[in-house]
Order: structure tokens, then C-alpha cells, then sequence
């Protein structure tokens, strides 16, 4: 369903626009998009006394801290330069900002994102950010679950695979909330 109302106590809530990932590829909107839209986004929210949340993945050095099992997708150590996992200058700099750091795909398991989110009587959350697929889809599938309303900014997120942007797109978005471009979404700011 398309973008209908936003809540007079939603949230933005920007997934791992950081450093690290800001040299990667993007498809369908390059990173250097996604990132001015999600800075347009949270300058709108920020205007109207709306929180915005910054998201972050990090890990140990050591990695200590990562999600254990088996996967078929090879999972070895990674070094990392240094500030890999701050958060963008288009966006950091805000006092008021939230910034919540995460080692999962969800911005929800293992963090305080909830606490933050329900301590301010927040009801719906705009979700923008990387990767698509996995760390966007992974939290708008938990803020469902935790009874958000849920909005997706689909101008506003990319992928490194445009089919599985287009998967959750299509698929599966429509199923945890509605979708809308991030003009649609200022447009209908309280």
C-alpha cells in the first residue's frame, strides 16, 4: 500500500550509512543518493522535533562479537580501516540524534533501538538505509513485529544485488507497511 499518513510520533530510523560501506556499489540508486535522500529525510524530521535514529554495524577486532552458526556464504575475519563504521558527515553531528550501534542485520536484536523508540512514545518508524535486503528488511521485519507502523523510503535504500532490492520491494515490503518515495514522505510530515 502506498505511503498514506505519517504518525504525529514517527521516527526515522537509517540503516548503516557509515564510512565502511559508503564506497560500495548500490543498485538501483547509487549510495551518494541514498545518502543525500536519507540527509533530506532527517533534516525534514530534526525540523519538526521528530527523532531521527542513526543505525550502525560495528565489530570486535578480535571478531568475537559475530553472529554465530553456519552459513554457505563464507563469514572469515575482516580487517577494517579505521572509522569504517562511523556514521556518515551528511548525517552525524546532531546532539539530539539517537545512534544506535548493532552487530545483527536487525537494528532491533541485541540493541536498545526498542527502548529508545518506545521511552519517546514513537508508533511509526521511516526506514531508509543499506543493504535493502538485509539490514533494512531485517529491521522493518522486527519493527512489524514489535508493532510499528512501518514506512519504507524506497528511493531512500539500495542493494549490492537490484533483485533482491526489488524482492523486498515488491515482495515483501508491502506486507510489514507501506512504501513511498522520500518526497511522498516529507509531503505528509505532521
Amino acid at each position: 500500500m502506498p505511503v498514506s499518513t505519517v504518525d504525529p510520533s514517527a521516527a526515522l530510523v537509517v540503516i548503516d550509512l557509515q564510512n565502511g560501506l559508503l564506497g560500495l556499489s548500490g543498485a538501483p540508486h547509487a549510495l551518494s543518493e541514498v545518502l543525500a535522500r536519507s540527509a533530506g529525510l532527517a533534516e525534514a524530521f530534526r525540523a519538526r522535533g521528530l527523532p531521527v535514529v542513526l543505525v550502525r554495524v560495528s565489530a570486535s577486532a578480535d571478531g568475537g562479537d559475530a553472529v554465530p552458526g553456519r552459513t554457505e556464504t563464507p563469514r572469515g575475519a575482516q580487517s577494517r580501516p579505521e572509522g569504517w563504521d562511523q556514521i556518515a558527515d551528511e548525517l552525524s553531528g546532531h546532539p539530539e540524534d539517537i545512534v544506535v550501534t548493532k552487530r545483527n542485520w536487525s537494528a532491533f536484536y541485541g540493541t536498545d533501538l526498542d527502548l529508545h523508540l518506545r521511552r519517546r512514545g514513537v508508533t511509526q518508524i521511516v526506514l531508509t538505509g543499506v543493504a535493502t535486503s538485509i539490514g533494512v528488511e531485517s529491521t522493518a521485519r522486527a519493527a512489524h513485529e514489535h508493532g510499528y507502523h512501518v514506512t519504507l523510503a524506497t528511493d531512500a535504500m539500495t542493494d549490492r544485488d537490484p533483485a533482491a532490492h526489488d524482492n523486498s520491494v515488491r515482495k515483501i515490503f508491502p506486507r510489514l507497511g507501506e512504501t513511498g518515495t522520500t518526497e511522498e514522505i516529507i509531503r505528509l510530515l505532521p
